[in-house]
């Protein structure tokens, strides 16, 4: 049901010709899940016993190295260790991936999965092939897109891969010297102000629930929410829409 409701405010957005079929940008985020890193124990092995009293004893990890691989949270065993970067923490998390219509702004699709080191590359392409747009398409990205595969992904699909160049980039000149190459890097940065709002406003900072399914369930009337604001902020701004609006 939240699916549905998520496609429809998408269909009351194509109606209006405020959702375009021909740019769009990928993006992924992390998203704090609502498990400490004090309920990570081994997966073969019984629950560390706390030292201390209290309600909130302490756990002593000193030395341990834990890994995905070895080692689980109890209170959501769908959660992972991941960090954004080097050097940063890493936290219990689950990944956030969204498909964001350049012209409006309008989140085109949203997914929330295990947070795992291909994750972002393997839901652009699948959110990228449930569009299936008959026409081809670009799609803008970062640098972490910018590998081989994904490219390769992307042309098969007929979408030109408007990607962040690395050193040494799986994107060419066929590519970078159109201006709608220039103008994708710089309109992909708008999505951001969408993981802003689903972090701030959407209270997504922190999730408050457990495990893929849910956290897919809320993210999906999140996003149905960021769309309808859109919506009315196109409709005041455009006067076409505010017509459209008043005698619908």
């Amino acid at each position: 049901m939240a699916r549905q409701f998520f496609e429809a405010v998408l269909g009351e957005a194509r109606r209006r010709h405020l959702l375009s079929q021909e740019h769009f940008t990928v993006d992924g985020t992390l998203l704090d899940a609502w498990a400490s890193l004090k309920s990570i124990r081994p997966r073969d092995e019984g629950p560390r016993l706390p030292t201390g009293g209290g309600k909130d004893p302490a756990v002593d990890f000193r030395g341990d190295r834990r890994r995905n691989a070895t080692h689980v949270s109890t209170t959501d065993p769908e959660a992972r260790l991941a960090r954004k970067g080097a050097g940063k923490e890493a936290r219990l998390c689950f990944a956030g991936h969204v498909l964001m219509e350049n012209r409006t702004g309008l989140v085109a699709d949203i997914v929330v999965t295990e947070a795992t080191g291909t994750a972002e590359r393997e839901e652009a392409e699948a959110m990228l092939d449930r569009m299936a747009v008959p026409q081809r398409v670009t799609v803008g990205a970062d640098k972490a897109y910018d590998t081989r595969e994904f490219v390769a992904a992307c042309r098969e699909m007929q979408v030109t891969p408007h990607v962040a160049q690395r050193l040494y980039s799986a994107v060419d000149r066929r590519t970078t010297r159109h201006p709608g190459y220039a103008e994708s890097q710089r309109t992909r940065k708008r999505i951001e102000e969408v993981f802003g709002w689903i972090k701030t406003v959407g209270g997504g900072r922190k999730l408050r629930y457990m495990g893929v399914a849910r956290n897919q369930l809320w993210a999906e009337i999140t996003a149905t929410a960021y769309n309808l604001v859109r919506l009315a902020k196109q409709a005041l701004a455009s006067p076409a829409v505010g017509l459209c609006l008043q005698t619908s």
